[in-house]
């Protein structure tokens, strides 16, 4: 009789540890973000589960539903090997994804927490499809994978859902050529605000403008072999958009400006099929002659930006015609190419700082006895600084030789990719289980440091 009655607490205690087992598994399958972390900038706006009925594959998709305009995400703190190109990729499948700003900035994307790298974010509503981020680790040991809902500076509402996780480490292409593109905007239709008053700007750049960026483009071509001593070349094209350019970007610094933003529409169909290291934008602003006004500051390009990893620069047609800026010409200018160098160099100069070396400004020239001189610009300044021989406190210093080989990721980088284990996700019974218990002991972990 005892006998029996030990066999039926067995049983019963059996049935409790499964029913345990499964309850945990039930609430892990909608709840859990295995070593995720969830990420929001305001509180009640997120709703984080998983999904077991809208899902890309046989595992649960992880959802995000921002009920109000909102950024959030679930993101992993990833170690990374230094100067070493990765690629992130998912499936995202959104719904009624729309961006407080009514632009396509935000959205479902792939990024790394904290900094501007990012997936081509997704919108609107659409089935199932390939997200992809590539990015350089640079000088960094960790960075933190974000699957998110809005955007740096961004905020959307509606859902989307995440799956199928991976990440694969590549070979960072060594060639010392970059491949360059140049997009000429010939027109410009625009409403701007001026002292607080809309003023619409319509514009049209001449043919012989078209041609002197062709021009200058080619001579650009020629010289930076020259001015960095063999260390770097280019290819190049051009390619002509004849929708013309119907938002500006602003900020105090610089006034309006073209950001990668008010293009990308136009631009991300080539960008995504081609492996470009640079990108240059070239628009006219304003034309004295027609009495058009934008206000800018004085320039005449801008560098340093960044388009998914991808440098970024602009380059603005003077407001006069009679400007010679861009012209080729013995007693004048013979370095008209000059700005197409300088808003590249602000490029290298920022890469420079990313990869962890000191490297000096740019603008910096007059500090280190330099200055503008007849016909050719600032052409010793940037030889100098290209092949690290400013003399500074009995030193040389300018650009590293390295960073020439240091280009933007792309599917290039991954002919022969390597998986690693970071994101993946539990597969049976037991990865659910020690999952969990790594959970537990991280919340253990955490109260620890807090009370001692």
């Amino acid at each position: 009789m005892e006998k029996g009655k030990i066999r039926i607490k067995n049983v019963i205690s059996i049935i409790f540890i499964i029913a345990i087992i499964l309850v945990t598994v039930i609430i892990y399958n909608k709840y859990n973000y295995n070593d995720f972390t969830k990420c929001v900038s305001e509180v009640n706006k997120t709703n984080f589960t998983r999904d077991n009925e809208v899902k890309y594959s046989k595992m649960s998709s992880y959802k995000l539903e921002n009920i109000d305009y909102h950024d959030a995400m679930f993101s992993q703190v990833i170690s990374v090997i230094p100067n070493t190109p990765y690629k992130v990729t998912c499936k995202i499948k959104v719904e009624d994804v729309e961006n407080i700003k009514s632009s396509d900035y935000g959205g479902a994307q792939i990024c790394i927490n904290g900094t501007r790298e990012r997936s081509t974010p997704i919108s609107g509503t659409q089935d199932w499809q390939e997200a992809v981020l590539y990015f350089n680790s640079k000088n960094r040991t960790q960075v933190d994978i974000g699957f998110r809902l809005g955007g740096y500076a961004e905020k959307v509402k509606g859902t989307a859902w995440f799956s199928d996780f991976k990440m694969e480490v590549g070979t960072a292409n060594q060639s010392k050529e970059w491949n360059m593109v140049c997009f000429i905007f010939p027109k410009i239709d625009v409403d701007v605000d001026i002292d607080g008053k809309k003023e619409h700007v319509s514009l049209q750049m001449l043919d012989n403008e078209i041609s002197s960026i062709k021009q200058n483009l080619e001579r650009f071509s020629n010289s930076i072999k020259e001015i960095s001593r063999d260390k770097m070349s280019i290819k190049y094209e051009t390619i002509i958009i004849n929708e013309p350019i119907k938002t500006l970007s602003y900020d105090d610094e610089n006034g309006y400006y073209v950001s990668s933003d008010d293009v990308r529409n136009y631009i991300d169909s080539y960008i995504e099929n081609e492996s470009y290291d640079h990108i240059y934008v070239a628009f006219r602003m304003a034309d004295k002659q027609k009495n058009n006004s934008i206000l800018v500051n004085d320039w005449i390009g801008l560098g340093g930006m960044d388009y998914s990893g991808i440098g970024f620069s602009n380059i603005r047609m003077p407001d006069d015609e009679n400007n010679y800026a861009y012209t080729y010409d013995e007693r004048i200018n013979i370095f008209p190419e000059e700005v197409f160098l300088h808003e590249f160099l602000h490029t290298l100069e920022r890469n420079s700082e990313e990869y962890g070396y000191s490297v000096p400004a740019l603008h910096d020239y007059e500090k280190y006895g330099y200055k503008e001189e007849n016909l050719q610009g600032l052409k010793t300044w940037y030889t100098d600084y290209m092949n690290k021989e400013i003399n500074y406190n009995g030193e040389k210093i300018g650009l590293p030789a390295e960073i020439y080989k240091y280009k933007p990721v792309s599917e290039k980088d991954f002919k022969y990719p390597i998986t690693v284990d970071a994101l993946q996700e539990p597969e049976n019974i037991i990865e659910v289980i020690r999952s969990l218990f790594r959970r537990i002991s991280k919340v253990f972990e955490s109260i620890s440091k807090s009370t001692s």
